[in-house]
């Protein structure tokens, strides 16, 4: 098949368009300029994401060293409130022992009443006594077994705020 100037003469203005059109793209769309834009907007994103990163790994660290301490300080409360509770237990053990003591050897019926009426009144008081002092232990208790996590959740609202 054979070319006719018609089919040549539109090959050529088709090639002329072509290169005009390449030529028009590289004036409006400097290649370099955009390569440059490109990388920097590329090292822009990876400096961001490492900066997340390490907000990210610094906020995981914080949170599990107030994890460790809210586990000891936990550990360390139940052995004081384990040990007040041992305590109660034994003075009242103790006050049972000597108040049947007391009562066994009681002379009179009159005096078994008065022992049992003053062992009752003194038991009252010391569960009083007793409830009190375990409430303030355990209240304490909570409030050292919060305080880390409190801590880092106040730190993290700031940041928060500040950002």
């Amino acid at each position: 098949m054979s070319k006719t100037p018609a089919k040549v003469a539109a090959e050529a203005a088709e090639t002329a368009y072509s290169a005009f059109e390449t030529k028009a793209v590289e004036q409006l769309f400097d290649t370099s300029k955009m390569t440059d834009q490109f990388r920097a907007f590329t090292e822009k994103g990876v400096e961001q994401s490492k900066e997340a990163y390490a907000k990210l790994k610094a906020g995981a660290e914080e949170a599990q060293k107030a994890l460790e301490t809210t586990y000891e300080t936990a550990k360390t409360v139940s052995g004081d409130l384990s040990l007040k509770s041992i305590s109660a237990l034994r003075a009242n053990v103790t006050a049972g022992l000597d108040h049947l003591e007391a009562l066994v050897g009681a002379k009179s019926f009159s005096e078994v009443v008065e022992l049992q009426t003053a062992y009752l009144r003194k038991r009252v008081e010391m569960t009083v006594e007793q409830a009190k002092d375990m409430q303030a232990t355990a209240s304490k208790a909570v409030e050292d077994v919060s305080k880390p996590v409190k801590a880092m959740f106040d730190r993290a609202v700031k940041e928060l705020k500040v950002a």
